[in-house]
């Protein structure tokens, strides 16, 4: 990439391949699924009374992992996608006229499909590209869709981190700068509410009641934070002291502030006396 004048490259990073751990789930449990189904399906066939009853039993499945994903990630897309990979299937059994070999072509296809999902994950983590410079933090991301974030360092006023299980076993974390503006803040709110209904002969009565408690809370997308770097320690260590090195303190502050007037109030007079 193109650097600014005596600008440096101190670092060039890629996530950790186990920071994208929740995102190989998605495809890796769907395809033990289907790997449970030719085993289920070859050894329980006969008791199925019909292809309806099979075919159900995988999209019933299906189902459920999205649905239980797509309530974790707190994004319906996954449901959908889910459901349009189901649909998808149905559409070549009946288009190829395989309604007799949906025990072998179902898991087959699900495994096949969710094989696919694995390898564009790690396409999806491998377009992810961290760039630390003496002067800024880049941050790019995305296949379809290209994003790119760059932050100079004396506007980042925050850092956070964190490690889960496995960041502490293998040494990678993800570090979030916040900036000025509060971007790399996210907001996490709860909800709860009560009903209470009484009838009588004649009269009906119904109440409800409810509450919401929101905490902003660090959160940037993966392609605007440093998302499973590693060795996250030294990689925290050296943001630390790049922020520290661009920022002023109050008294340095003061003296610019200062040296500027003067500035200022020199070329006045220079002016006024070429007048």
């Amino acid at each position: 990439m193109e650097l600014l004048e005596n600008e440096r490259e101190l670092k060039s990073i890629v996530p950790h391949p186990l920071s994208f751990i929740e995102y190989h789930a998605l495809w890796f449990i769907p395809f033990i699924w289907g790997m449970f189904l030719l085993w289920f399906y070859s050894k329980f066939g006969s008791s199925i009374a019909s292809q309806a009853g099979g075919i159900t039993l995988w999209v019933v499945g299906l189902a459920i992992v999205g649905i239980v994903a797509s309530f974790l990630a707190i994004k319906w897309r996954i449901f959908i996608t889910y459901m349009a990979i189901a649909g998808f299937g149905i559409f070549l059994i009946w288009k190829t006229n395989s309604w007799n070999n949906f025990k072998i072509f179902i898991p087959l296809y699900t495994m096949l499909v969710f094989i696919f999902g694995g390898i564009f994950v790690e396409i999806y983590r491998k377009s992810h590209h961290y760039i630390i410079t003496n002067f800024r933090l880049i941050l790019k991301g995305g296949i379809i869709k290209r994003n790119e974030r760059s932050l100079r360092y004396d506007k980042i006023t925050d850092l956070s981190g964190e490690q889960g299980l496995l960041g502490r076993i293998f040494g990678f974390g993800n570090i979030i700068p916040i900036s000025q503006s509060g971007f790399g803040l996210g907001e996490d709110s709860a909800f709860i509410g009560g009903g209470a209904e009484t009838k009588a002969k004649k009269a009906g009565f119904f109440g409800f009641a409810g509450g919401e408690k929101s905490v902003e809370m660090p959160r940037a997308r993966s392609y605007y934070e440093l998302h499973g770097v590693h060795p996250y320690k030294e990689i925290k260590n050296l943001m630390e002291e790049l922020i520290q090195e661009s920022t002023i303190a109050p008294y340095e502050k003061q003296q610019v502030e200062l040296q500027k007037k003067m500035l200022d109030l020199l070329e006045k007079k220079k002016k006024d006396e070429e007048e």
